[in-house]
């Protein structure tokens, strides 16, 4: 589905994706792990057209590489960043509805499928977004991205500053969303919900892929843990 072969990306004269190689499949759940400050985040950036990318951004066969960040949502690709980018004077609700692209028959994401999940929003729905609680505003930036009804969805540290009980309430999500088929590409500072949701992992270091493979490739190569992952 999302096909990314010998991508570079730079910020002024400073590169920062050095060649960087991966593939995400339709329903796929495909992590990006590494260290801060390899490009990862830089990575998701040259695939929504924020940085521009050098190499081949493929998406269900298209070239995204020239196209404006709007347009690479319109063709299905929805992204969460990292600071959620909330909209902070709008209530919960607004926020969502922010998001909507589809409507009736076509959307897979309604507002009650938001409130089902995350029934926190429903109780908040009226309540401003800069009122909501760190996990609250994860919660709905993401939600909010969803009723874009994406083919597959970006989503940079969602469980960055979250409470245990968020952060396994965000994995159950990610499964969920997964399996109505839409694929994720995760970077995830933290291992444990990245290796339990994965179905590949995928390793940056030095704005470059170092390993790939499942979670359990992973788990019983100590030797790239302990070089490109381990503090």
């Amino acid at each position: 589905m999302l096909e990314i072969k010998d991508l570079h990306a730079y910020y002024g004269k400073s590169h920062v994706l050095q060649g960087v190689n991966f593939e995400v499949g339709e329903g796929e759940i495909v992590s990006l792990l590494g260290r801060n400050g390899v490009g990862r985040s830089t990575t998701c950036k040259a695939i929504m057209g924020l940085v521009a990318p050098h190499g081949s951004v493929r998406f269900q066969g298209e070239d995204l590489g020239r196209l404006k960040s709007h347009q690479v949502a319109r063709k299905g690709i929805g992204y969460v960043p990292e600071d959620r980018l909330i909209f902070s004077g709008l209530t919960t609700r607004e926020n969502l509805q922010m998001g909507i692209q589809k409507m009736g028959a076509e959307a897979l994401w309604t507002l009650d499928d938001a409130y089902r999940l995350f029934p926190r929003l429903q109780e908040r729905a009226d309540v401003k977004a800069e009122m909501l609680s760190g996990g609250e505003q994860q919660m709905l930036t993401m939600c909010r991205t969803l009723m874009g009804n994406p083919k597959l969805i970006m989503i940079d540290e969602p469980t960055e500053g979250l409470a245990p009980q968020i952060v396994t309430q965000v994995g159950d999500f990610l499964l969920e969303i997964a399996a109505k088929g839409i694929s994720i590409l995760l970077v995830e500072q933290r291992l444990s919900i990245a290796m339990r949701v994965s179905h590949r992992v995928y390793v940056m270091g030095h704005g470059q892929i170092v390993f790939e493979g499942t979670p359990a490739d992973l788990e019983a190569n100590e030797a790239v843990r302990k070089e490109w992952l381990e503090v």
